[in-house]
């Protein structure tokens, strides 16, 4: 019986010999992810590749923060300045929230689109000493406008949040758009646009490549080679993104996934030799099967 068992453990010592060591966890340790852009995963910290933002460890659930928005004087008037307040609330108890992660070498982004979509401003409101983030902003005409507010509350997840205004007057008709993938002139710079698929489809990536011309003298903008919003001719869909590829060259891509089947504004930027362009184009976006 022991030399039985002898031969058994000699068997198994030879085969443990054999067996190679197993490879080190390519997953050991903590995972560090990219606020912004949640697929963007190292287990190494650093920046992200793609918006240049600080990979982090332990990303909370994304959860919805509140955004108040108030106005003074209260009866806007077209081409009256007024006083916008943004105020932050934390959606677990409503308290005010008063401290934030720079996105994009900003506390806070501001998107301003008009209803019938001739007015876009993207803009930063400054934080103020009571918590709250002020801009004065001069509403050029009647109507309703849309608000957007981008903004990284410290320990949370970056927040999107549109709000709605009204200006009182005869407010103008909404767009009417149609396709439009025209070459456009901004400031120091013309912008071409494809697609592909050539027909958008909602729910489905989209890659939006760009090409800039003359392509010499880009610089990143805001920390990053490019922004784009993204909008809905009836201003429900709102969305604030960035390049996907980039490296400083003509081409610049941007993947998008359209929520629905509309036709949707698109507002790119670019800088060039310190001037900052701004370009738009119409994409009508299809259902799958249409």
């Amino acid at each position: 019986m022991r030399t039985v068992l002898a031969l058994l453990i000699f068997a198994l010592a030879a085969v443990a010999a054999q067996t190679p060591a197993p490879l080190p966890s390519q997953n050991a340790g903590d995972v560090y992810i990219c606020p912004m852009d949640p697929d963007v995963r190292s287990n190494s910290p650093g920046n992200c590749a793609r918006c240049g933002m600080a990979l982090v460890t332990g990303l909370p659930d994304p959860v919805e923060y509140h955004l108040d928005l108030s106005v003074a004087p209260r009866s806007i008037k077209p081409g009256q300045t007024a006083n916008l307040t943004f105020a932050i609330h934390d959606p677990w108890k409503d308290r005010p929230v008063t401290k934030f992660q720079i996105v994009h070498e900003k506390l806070f982004h501001m998107f301003v689109v008009s209803q019938d979509l001739q007015v876009f401003l993207h803009n930063h409101p400054t934080l103020g000493a009571d918590g709250n983030f002020h801009y004065d902003y001069v509403f050029p005409k009647a109507g309703m406008y849309r608000i957007l507010g981008d903004f990284y509350p410290d320990g949370a997840t970056p927040q999107l949040i549109a709000k709605t205004l009204f200006v009182p007057g005869a407010a103008p008709k909404p767009a009417a758009l149609t396709r439009d993938y025209s070459p456009k002139d901004a400031e120091n710079l013309a912008v071409e646009l494809a697609t592909e698929p050539q027909q958008p489809v909602s729910g489905s990536k989209t890659q939006m490549m760009f090409t800039v011309k003359p392509g010499d003298g880009l610089e990143k903008y805001l920390g990053a080679w490019g922004h784009m919003l993204v909008a809905s001719d009836d201003l429900i869909d709102m969305m604030h993104e960035h390049p996907f590829i980039a490296d400083g060259g003509p081409q610049i891509q941007f993947n998008v996934i359209f929520p629905r089947a509309k036709s949707y504004r698109v507002w790119v930027q670019f800088q060039r030799k310190g001037v900052v362009n701004t370009a738009h184009f119409d994409i009508p976006v299809k259902q799958l099967g249409q």
